[in-house]
């Protein structure tokens, strides 16, 4: 059992293991997915999948978080130059409306 006041370092378990890249943890969760959906495995090796998946998911979130702070928009300037701009995500408030 994981205790709650267990640094986060000693709470891994061994099915969370990140993958080499984004690529193969994406790989890696079709598959799980197609395992789960497949209805062939039973419920206790289910709920390993299931939380392997989850893992993967987090960590996936992580990799486009920390991708998505280092994009540049590459836009014009006033003067027609190309001036390099932080990525800034739309606010929740620009989204249209439903």
């Amino acid at each position: 059992m994981i205790h709650p006041d267990m640094p986060k370092q000693q709470q891994q378990q061994p099915n969370q293991t990140p993958p080499k890249n984004f690529e193969k943890a994406v790989e890696e969760l079709e598959q799980i997915l197609g395992q789960i959906e497949s209805g062939e495995l039973g419920l206790e090796e289910t709920l390993v999948k299931y939380e392997r998946g989850n893992f993967l998911i987090q960590h996936c979130r992580e990799v486009l978080s920390a991708a998505e702070r280092q994009i540049e928009v590459i836009s014009k300037g006033p003067d027609g130059t190309l001036v390099n701009q932080p990525f800034e995500p739309a606010a929740a408030n620009d989204a249209p409306s439903a």
